[in-house]
């Protein structure tokens, strides 16, 4: 199961890298800007911006390749990936904190699935 998980948190973040990429095209509608909802103190924090549609679709998509459990609310799934950044970045237990941020009544994360969390937010979402 283990080796399961790691491969799928592997590929789900090759899968997200890749949507980082940008097109050639420099019009004013391909560059990034900030979520309006993105408050200087969420920057403070470590907490990055709402990802863009093409991100947001691609953490999903790793998320429920870990277990779909992670994503029954989608919208809960992001603020709770956002949030982990800041645990990523800001030096603490992040296999700890991802194991009970991500949890749910429903679904209690292994050790295992917070070390694939961890690693594909770390390669799509979190910056250092």
């Amino acid at each position: 199961m283990n080796t399961r998980t790691t491969a799928a948190a592997l590929c789900a973040a090759a899968l997200l890298a890749l949507t980082a990429c940008s097109s050639s095209n420099n019009d004013a509608k391909s560059t990034s800007t900030p979520s309006v909802n993105y408050s200087s103190a969420e920057a403070a924090a470590g907490i990055p911006p709402k990802p863009d549609a093409a991100t947001r679709t691609a953490l999903l998509a790793v998320l429920k390749a870990i277990n779909p459990a992670l994503t029954a609310d989608e919208d809960k799934a992001i603020d709770n990936a956002r949030n982990q950044c800041s645990t990523i970045t800001g030096g603490g237990n992040a296999d700890a904190s991802a194991q009970a941020r991500f949890s749910t009544s429903d679904h209690q994360v292994t050790a295992a699935e917070a070390q694939a969390i961890n690693a594909a937010l770390k390669s799509a979402l979190c910056t250092s």
